[in-house]
This record gives C-alpha cells, structure tokens and sequence, in this order.
C-alpha cells in the first residue's frame, strides 16, 4: 500500500510529488497521458504574475502572493529556465487608467511589491514597439517567464530522485473506499492508498465524484496562441498585458525564456475535456487583438500556433482542501492562472495539509535538492572540448534550428522521454523555424536506437500518434 498517490502530473501534481519526497513516504504519482506535462501545463502563457490581478482574500491571491518569490530559488535548484522581466497592463485610452488603478489597489491590498503606474511616455522607453495608442500603465517589476513543462519535468525527475514513483498510461476509472485508505483502478492496474491527492486538472471534478458528492465542477475553457521566430524575441521586453475582461486576463504579447514571443490567448468556454484543436477564427482574433498591443506584428514570423484548455472551477477561486465526505481525499483543482504562479506554494500548502491528516511527516534527510541539466550550447569552449571528449555525441547537432546535441537528445532519453514530443520537451530539437522537418526523424532514428525499438514503434506523443507505418525504398519496399 501507498501512503500517498497524487492523481495527475502536471506542474500541480509533480510539485506536489516533488515536495512530499521531502518526506518518508511511499509516493506515486499516476498520469493518464505518455508523459508528465502533457496538458495544461504543456499549453500556457509560461507566465509568472506578479499577484495583483487576483481578488484579494482569495487562494489565488493568496498563493500567487507567497509562490511568485518562490521561483528564484527553486529553478536554479532544479536547473529550470527563469527570468524575472516584469509585467505591463496597458491603457490604451483615458477611460481605460481608472481600471489600471483599481489594479494597483488591488495589488497593494495582495502585498505585491514593486509596483509603478506609468505614463504612456515612459512605458515607451522600456517597450518602443508598443502602440502609440498606449496612455499609461501597470509596472509590475516582479513577474517573470518560465519553462513551465521544463520544471514539471525538473520537479519529477528530482521526486523520482528522492523515492517517488511514476507511473504513465495510467487513466483512472474508478475510486472506492477500503479500510484505511482507498483503492484506484486504472486502464493497467490497481493501487491502494491511504492518502490521495486529486491534481487531475481539468478532470478533477470527475475523480472527485468517484469518492464524495460533487463539491464544485470544472468547465474547460480552451485559450489559443502562437509562437514568433526568435527573429522578434528582441521586439519584445516585457509580458505584455491589455486591460482585463470578465474572460480572463486577455490576450498578452510576451518574450519567452528560450528568445522566441508568446501571442494569446483568447478564451473560449467548452465542454470538451480533450479537445486542444485550433480554429481559425480563434487564431484570427487572438492575432488583431495583439495587434492592438504591437501594430507591426509580422506574421511571417510565427512559427508554430497551438492552444491548451485551463480549468474554470464553479467556485471561481482554487479548490483546495479535504473532500467533507472522504477522509484523506484533498482536492486540488481549479488551478487556473495563477495556478503556474502558485505552484510552489500550493505544494507547501498541500503538505500541511497532509501533515494535519496524518498527525506528522517524518522528514526525509536524505532528500537531494538539485537537479542538473547539460545545455551543451551554454557551454564554455572548454566545456564543450571536455564532454566531446568524454562522450562525441555532444559533438553531433541534430537540430540546427535550437543548436541541440545527439549528447542532449541521449541524455533526455535516460531521463524518461519516450517519444518525440517527450525528447522535444526536454530539450528542444523541433522547437525552432522548422519545427522538426529537418531533425524530426533523426530523433526518431535516436530513440529506436536507444529504446531498442523498431522505427515504426516510435511514436510523436501518445500511443496512437504514429508518425511512420512502413518503408517506401529499401529492401522491405521491394
């Protein structure tokens, strides 16, 4: 039996995963996608927020609050890019800077520092591409960008590490009640807890009426976005907001931490759980209302468009407590921006929480912090002469676009990636201008390779997501 299973690996989950190894616990963590990350935390705006948006008094504001400093210090244990360049929410009109200052007023009461209302002027100096319809402005100099798939794969792989176990392909189907915990079944097995945690996104509802009556409900609601050419990441300084609606925070222009632009989303509500498609008109509207924000935005620079769904709970705020009907049941949903944000600190929270149930965690004190990632191209010349010589497949680009190694596409491989978007996760071949036409199936040649498996045994990312189904030339065509 374990003592803990947390149901989901997204950025929630794995930060929960990654906390609870701290401790002395049995720990898995069961996923029902082909790899950590692979829904919402795969398809966001990759944003830090500074806190003032959210109500105050709220748990989003709460934990946006204590998570937002909580960054520095965890990515750099973790080896996970993070920058801190601050936050605009732009007014494009006079009547438009009252909402502005309800804004800083809202973040004054939230605690958030480093604030500064702007004159269009100065907001100008910082950001000389932004329209000239711009009046003034929120400064939030604390938000920041991250790699938000990168850490949730930092933050497995580091449990993993500490003792936690995870297990893929795992779709929970049912949840019933036994003496002293609870027994999961999935699509491949059984497990039995004494403890869940419920981080299953936008299916939390779902998994939490398999136990308990239904405390809230989950509506998907579906945000597009495309990614620029790193030919404009220098157009870019600063996430760019507009002025927020009853939707969301709207659509924002933002650098990314790998030097590319972020444009989106727009919010679409649905009743699909799955359903990650992009439409044009969604894509058209997202793309004029940034245009609001940057006139010249070339077109011709987007490189990729994708679109991801957040989970909208009915009770407009995180849910994140023990179910009233399930002992040891803690829900942990509605985790919608600033859910990113708020990660670290919910884990923390969670643990608490846990501890309370439990009557105390005994800590484990050989728990391992840092978590090291070799990005060969960050490397000194004498680094790289160095790790050539110990192993010559960081000698070898494969993707030229990113600048990525065979070396590096080997090492994501012997860190659990298992496909090619799992490798493309960890360490970018396919990321770039091309997105994978050149260096897509040299990556799949390298996974047969080292998985000992047949090409056509490779998959893009879930199990029936094939990319070959046989040989047009050689000796198996004839």
């Amino acid at each position: 039996m374990y003592d803990v299973v947390i149901i989901g690996a997204g950025i929630i989950g794995t930060s929960i995963g990654r906390e609870l190894s701290k401790y002395k616990l049995k720990t898995l963590i069961i996923e029902k996608e082909s790899d950590v990350a692979n829904g919402t935390t795969k398809a966001n705006s990759a944003i830090i927020h500074a806190g003032y948006d959210a109500r105050p008094n709220s748990l989003m504001a709460k934990f946006n609050t204590l998570g937002n400093p909580m960054f520095d210090k965890l990515c750099e244990e973790l080896d996970v890019p993070f920058k801190r360049v601050g936050s605009f929410v732009l007014a494009f009109s006079k009547d438009e800077m009252p909402a502005i200052g309800e804004l800083y007023e809202r973040g004054i009461k939230n605690n958030i520092p480093k604030m500064q209302i702007l004159t269009g002027k100065e907001i100008r100096k910082m950001e000389p591409n932004i329209s000239k319809d711009v009046v003034g402005g929120l400064y939030a100099e604390t938000a920041g960008i991250v790699g938000p798939w990168e850490l949730a794969i930092a933050l497995s792989e580091n449990a993993i590490k500490n003792g936690v176990e995870l297990k893929l392909n795992n779709e929970v189907k049912s949840i019933i009640k036994i003496e002293n915990g609870y027994e999961i079944t999935t699509d491949k097995g059984r497990y039995k807890t004494k403890y869940i945690i419920n981080a299953s996104g936008v299916y939390a509802d779902k998994i939490n009426n398999m136990v308990a009556s239904p405390a809230f409900s989950i509506n998907p609601r579906r945000g597009q976005y495309f990614i620029m050419d790193k030919n404009f990441g220098n157009k870019v300084n600063k996430v760019l907001f507009q002025c927020p609606n009853n939707m969301g925070k709207g659509v924002l222009v933002a650098p990314t931490v790998h030097g590319n632009v972020i444009v989106g989303p727009n919010a679409e509500d649905y009743m699909e759980r799955d359903d990650v498609e992009t439409t044009r008109d969604g894509l058209n509207y997202v793309w004029e209302t940034a245009k609001k924000t940057i006139p010249e935005l070339p077109f011709r620079e987007v490189i990729t468009n994708f679109s991801g769904l957040r989970a909208e709970s009915s009770t407009k705020d995180f849910v994140i407590e023990e179910s009233k009907d399930a002992k040891g049941f803690i829900n942990v949903a509605g985790i919608k921006s600033p859910g990113l944000s708020s990660a670290p600190a919910i884990a923390e929270y969670v643990v608490e929480l846990l501890k309370d149930i439990n009557g105390g965690l005994e800590e484990n004190k050989n728990f391992i912090a840092n978590r090291k990632q070799i990005i060969f191209m960050d490397l000194s010349d004498e680094e790289k002469a160095v790790l050539i010589k110990k192993d010559n497949k960081y000698g070898k680009i494969i993707c030229r676009c990113e600048n990525i190694t065979e070396g590096e596409i080997v090492a994501a491989i012997k860190a659990g990636a298992d496909t090619v978007d799992g490798v493309k996760k960890r360490c970018r071949p396919g990321m770039g201008r091309c997105q994978g036409g050149f260096c897509g199936p040299r990556v799949q040649e390298i996974l047969a390779r080292e998985k000992k498996k047949d090409m056509k045994d490779i998959v893009k990312d879930n199990p029936k997501s094939y990319v070959l189904i046989g040989r047009t030339k050689g000796k198996e065509a004839e």
